[in-house]
């Protein structure tokens, strides 16, 4: 990473706003962690009200019909849920479905881009597995890199122009071996074969060559100009694997959490009918109390909880997926977050700075 104070970190998680804490939560946490997590908390709430409030769990139950209205409600929701889990797996199988001439227009725009890939990576065939695919883009974009370097001082360049480029060759060569380290061997299917991709900042690595190129456009021989070219065509490349096997990842998560929530539902449904129609506050065994917690209140806690599990795991899946949508809703050279940047490219101090950043 460039030691530049103003110019974006390398990492997603340097340059999230959020602290690394939340971030870790909202994205690196096992999904059904976080569901349990979200369930213990509404059994610790419920429990919690319960326990402070002036009048006892029991006398609130036994007036009116308070866990009757309730469970109606889970049932209503956990219905409408399983819906909603419908319209999920039919928004997954619409991208597969279709006439033989749509597949076949798919797999030529995935063979013609895998040519592209080989041409770059100067290989007979581009790597199948997503993880070693993106790793084999970052390590040529770093070799491409050092290329640069070499072209440069083949040219007698200015000391200023040789000392920007090595500069940027570094943070791009530094940012790709630790993106490739954390890429190998990752299967996907699991997040951290996208997590390790969000972490190349490939981006600001497209703005900055090109304006290191036109910066010093004067001293750019036709040697220099096409390792920038061929620099450039790697950076390209990245950003739409990335964006094809994070679409991939978001399907396969989809389908995940629709599997997820129909185990869930089944459950938390007999739970809710249960309640409805056999919970009978005025059961002596109700009326006690262990460890100063009443008896009905925990169950009537515990049945909540299980009722609304399948929005807990539902919760837990959606802020990841919407977390790194956020993260990544530009493709190619356009930051869409707070920087701290001018008109002009100080390389001396490796400050990048521009107006008009969204």
């Amino acid at each position: 990473m460039s030691d530049d104070p103003e110019q974006p970190s390398d990492t997603m998680r340097e340059r999230a706003a959020a602290s690394s804490r939340k971030l870790r939560v909202l994205m690196g946490v096992n999904r059904w962690v976080l569901a349990f997590a979200i369930a213990g908390f509404v059994f610790a709430t419920i429990v919690a009200v319960g326990v402070v409030h002036p009048t006892e769990a029991i006398q609130m139950l036994r007036t009116g019909d308070p866990v009757e209205t309730l469970f109606q409600a889970f049932v209503g929701a956990i219905i409408t849920g399983v819906t909603l889990v419908l319209t999920l797996n039919q928004l997954v199988l619409s991208q597969e479905l279709g006439a033989v001439g749509d597949q076949r227009e798919r797999m030529e725009g995935a063979m013609s881009f895998r040519r592209d890939a080989e041409s770059v990576l100067s290989s007979a065939a581009a790597p199948p597995e997503p993880s070693a695919f993106l790793r084999s883009l970052v390590d040529a974009s770093a070799d491409r890199a050092d290329a640069l370097v070499d072209a440069v001082e083949d040219a007698n360049a200015s000391d200023e122009f040789a000392d920007a480029v090595d500069s940027f060759a570094r943070d791009v060569a530094g940012n790709a071996n630790a993106v490739g380290d954390a890429l190998e061997g990752e299967q996907f299917g699991t997040f951290d074969v996208i997590f390790a991709a969000l972490d190349y900042n490939y981006s600001w690595k497209l703005y900055a060559a090109r304006r290191l190129r036109n910066e010093y456009a004067d001293e750019c021989t036709d040697a220099v100009d096409a390792a920038f070219d061929d620099l450039t065509v790697a950076l390209e490349l990245f950003g739409p694997a990335r964006e094809h096997f994070k679409t991939l990842y978001f399907q396969w998560e989809l389908v995940d959490l629709s599997r997820a929530i129909l185990y869930a539902a089944i459950p938390a449904l007999a739970t809710s009918a249960s309640m409805i129609v056999f919970f009978e506050p005025k059961a002596p065994f109700l009326a006690g109390a262990t460890a100063g917690l009443s008896h009905a209140l925990v169950l009537v806690a515990a049945a909540s909880t299980v009722a609304v599990f399948p929005f807990a795991i539902l919760l837990s899946y959606v802020v990841r997926i919407a977390t790194v949508t956020k993260r990544t809703l530009s493709i190619g050279p356009f930051i869409l977050r707070e920087t701290d940047r001018s008109a002009d490219l100080d390389w001396d101090s490796a400050t990048v700075e521009d107006d008009g950043d969204a």
